[in-house]
């Protein structure tokens, strides 16, 4: 009986309105298959939102997050055309690389939406409930390997395309032939591919984020609905 009087007290101290507005800031009964859609919708707002960013020209160089550098066997290479004297084609191997990675992701970016598409979420509310960038992190490693197999040949086709294989040769001929140097022989495209791919992902974990802490960037009524759970 005390029991019923103190239940009844707590819902006498709020008005209608009031337990109305707890109840949409608060919803329950939202199922996993409406959690697992709204986490897929999520990600495929950052490859919307923010990976297209990539496609465009300077998409990687110009962005820090995500421009691609030189592994370090590149980075004596890089070195030592500077030194002598070289630095124009030092720029222009570095630049390259990017520009094959905004021309592959451009091609790719089907890849990444059949991607998100076809992910089972096993455990949708734990990764909802998970840290800011879960979902983005499941989704990585359950498609890293094969967006890896299917991204490697484009990645192959947009150094071709860019001109990147040409100038990096050049430079690698060029670097092979100067005295007291050891040769080296990078596999361009493999670099590039997983370069790529982390920047594909960070983009999409900075969008995931956003709509984590920025209800306004919730978008969708789904949207709404998921995260709100997280808050």
């Amino acid at each position: 009986m005390k029991k019923l009087f103190v239940l009844f007290s707590i819902f006498s101290f709020y008005s209608c309105a009031e337990l109305q507005q707890i109840a949409s800031e608060y919803p329950v009964g939202v199922s996993d298959t409406e959690i697992a859609s709204g986490l897929r919708q999520a990600l495929d707002f950052g490859i919307d939102k923010q990976v297209t960013k990539l496609t465009e020209e300077n998409g990687f160089y110009s962005n820090e997050l995500v421009r691609i550098g030189l592994p370090p066997e590149l980075q004596k290479v890089d070195k030592t055309l500077r030194d002598v004297g070289l630095d124009a084609l030092a720029d222009e191997g570095l630049k390259v690389l990017n520009r094959a990675a905004e021309e592959a992701v451009k091609e790719a970016t089907p890849i990444f939406v059949n991607a998100v598409r076809e992910i089972t979420f096993s455990d949708a509310r734990n990764i909802l409930l998970g840290s800011e960038t879960a979902a983005t992190m499941y989704l990585t490693n359950k498609t890293e390997t094969k967006l890896y197999n299917s991204f490697n040949p484009v990645v192959k086709e947009s150094l071709d395309k860019v001109g990147a294989t040409e100038v990096w040769s050049n430079i690698i001929n060029r670097y092979n032939n100067l005295p007291l140097t050891s040769n080296v022989n990078p596999d361009l495209a493999d670099y590039v591919t997983n370069e790529a791919l982390e920047g594909v992902y960070t983009m999409i974990a900075i969008e995931e984020k956003d709509i984590r802490e920025n209800v306004a960037a919730r978008s969708t009524a789904l949207l709404k609905r998921v995260f709100s759970l997280q808050d």
